[in-house]
């Protein structure tokens, strides 16, 4: 009896799957966000154009999330984490700033894939993101506080205001937790958002703002997004000798 009810629950959770993945292979929603939906392939890999969502790329100049203020934040404290030297361009340079900006303003801002319902207790590290903030939310919030902290603790009027090794000493104190933020802003969860995105900025696609003339990609000999790399597949340890190329091809190709 126990088998024959196993058996029926099996049909039934296959039946739901299908359902499932039928639901999937007809959706026309196209935010920038989802794959093309799940099949199985034997033989050959098919191909068919428009399955999977284009990269969703941004446009315009200037800031459309952060105010002057907290772009002046952003400018002076990405020029830390990833600053311009002889081996590279740093962050600023490398345009991080609009691309976190971008970001901001679209569905990562708003934490179209976070759960953000309570409760709120503090989590462990391997939970990851545990706050009641959507990302731009977080980001708002942390950095008018950790302006009132400098204001109130380190004798400036903003954190762009501070001299470079000041503004270094805040962002480890930010780091480690040392530094207390007011507003609710758990201020780890802030720095290490803060650090991920400025790398995710740095080395993304430059459809996305970032990376500004793959200089990033260059410093490090990465060539993008080619067709394929089959013919490099097994040549360990050998540079591919093909200039970097992003999404959107590079400068002189034409697009259609």
């Amino acid at each position: 009896m126990a088998t024959k009810v196993n058996l029926q629950r099996r049909k039934l959770l296959i039946g739901s799957v299908a359902a499932g993945v039928a639901g999937v292979a007809v959706a026309t929603v196209h935010d920038g966000e989802l794959g093309a939906p799940p099949q199985t392939i034997r033989g050959s890999v098919p191909w068919k154009e428009g399955a999977a969502d284009s990269p969703p790329g941004v446009s315009g100049s200037g800031y459309v999330y952060f105010t002057a203020l907290e772009a002046e934040f952003i400018e002076a404290a990405v020029a830390r984490l990833i600053p311009h030297d002889d081996v590279g361009p740093g962050a600023v340079e490398a345009n991080v700033p609009y691309f976190l900006d971008r970001q901001l303003a679209g569905p990562f801002g708003r934490g179209d894939h976070f759960y953000l319902g309570g409760p709120w207790a503090k989590g462990t590290p391997e939970q990851g993101y545990q706050s009641r903030f959507t990302p731009a939310q977080l980001y708002r919030a942390a950095i008018s506080a950790v302006d009132q902290y400098v204001a109130a603790n380190l004798g400036a009027a903003t954190f762009a205001k501070l001299a470079a090794a000041d503004q270094d000493t805040a962002l480890k104190g930010l780091e480690s937790g040392e530094i207390k933020l007011e507003g609710g802003v758990d201020a780890k969860s802030f720095f290490t958002m803060l650090l991920q995105n400025t790398k995710e900025g740095y080395f993304s696609d430059p459809i996305y703002g970032g990376n500004k003339d793959m200089g990033a990609w260059k410093m490090i000999g990465f060539p993008g997004a080619h067709y394929n790399y089959k013919d490099w597949v097994s040549r360990h340890g050998e540079r591919v000798p093909f200039p970097p190329v992003g999404f959107k091809g590079r400068p002189g190709w034409a697009e259609s």
